[in-house]
């Protein structure tokens, strides 16, 4: 993977920080899976129970409603069945789950198992109100395991959704960055060893130039002591020359 940017500190604090940044955000979407996962296991377990309460309430609402049909006759069945009001329109909240608006369906306290049938001591057949109760339990609870498997599908599209983030993060933008940090600290470890180097042999030739005029300045003050040295000896044996050709000279002799 080509890395296409200048390898500078300023560069380098962005990256970790966009790391840093990054991390975190998929530690967030990766514990946000977890908790839809065991919400979405707790919805199937709590479906798979509902759904069999359903079919054994099914089951006893049929059976009642053999029986009434055999009590009564079919066309009374019909005429009751059609003498039952509408169904009221029932309200619907949301809760929030990790963000995920999940539905609720807000279920009267006291439901009336009969809907409130004007059925009278005549007509009226046990097997009859058996089957309304009954059939009246399959409705709620037909509600009930709608808003199970509406939350279910919602909270699967979210792990769908939080799954595609996290390995985004994790497999393509987290590598990538660090790539670049590396690349950044390799280059920047690189630019200051060439630098720790030059200034070396910069030092080095400024030392050696410095001891190069250190010898200079003795050999040529050696060479000034000398010189004069010469000199003095050469104005003293002039000197003593003089002495010795003026005719009025006297020397010395031993007695």
């Amino acid at each position: 993977m080509a890395v296409k940017v200048t390898p500078t500190r300023a560069n380098l604090i962005k990256s970790k920080s966009q790391l840093t940044f990054s991390t975190k955000g998929y530690n967030l979407l990766d514990k946000k899976r977890t908790v839809l996962i065991q919400e979405i296991m707790k919805l199937v377990e709590e479906a798979n129970e509902i759904e069999e309460k359903i079919t054994d309430t099914f089951a006893q609402a049929y059976a009642a409603l053999q029986q009434c049909c055999i009590s009564m006759g079919l066309n009374n069945v019909e005429e009751y069945a059609l003498s039952i009001p509408n169904e009221d329109p029932y309200q619907v909240r949301t809760r929030s789950v990790m963000g995920v608006d999940i539905p609720e369906v807000v279920l009267p306290d006291n439901p009336d198992p009969y809907y409130s049938q004007p059925l009278g001591f005549k007509d009226n057949n046990p097997a009859l109100d058996r089957a309304i109760e009954k059939f009246n339990e399959v409705k709620f609870l037909s509600y009930k395991l709608s808003v199970v498997e509406s939350t279910a599908f919602k909270l699967s599209q979210e792990i769908k959704k939080a799954s595609k983030s996290a390995n985004a993060l994790n497999k393509i933008q987290i590598p990538k960055l660090k790539e670049t940090i590396s690349y950044i600290e390799d280059s920047i470890e690189e630019k200051d060893r060439e630098e720790h180097f030059r200034i070396k042999k910069v030092k080095a030739h400024n030392q050696a130039r410095a001891a190069a005029e250190r010898d200079r300045i003795r050999r040529e003050a050696a060479a000034a002591a000398e010189k004069a040295e010469a000199a003095a000896t050469a104005e003293a044996e002039a000197e003593t020359d003089r002495t010795l050709a003026r005719p009025d000279s006297i020397i010395d002799k031993p007695e």
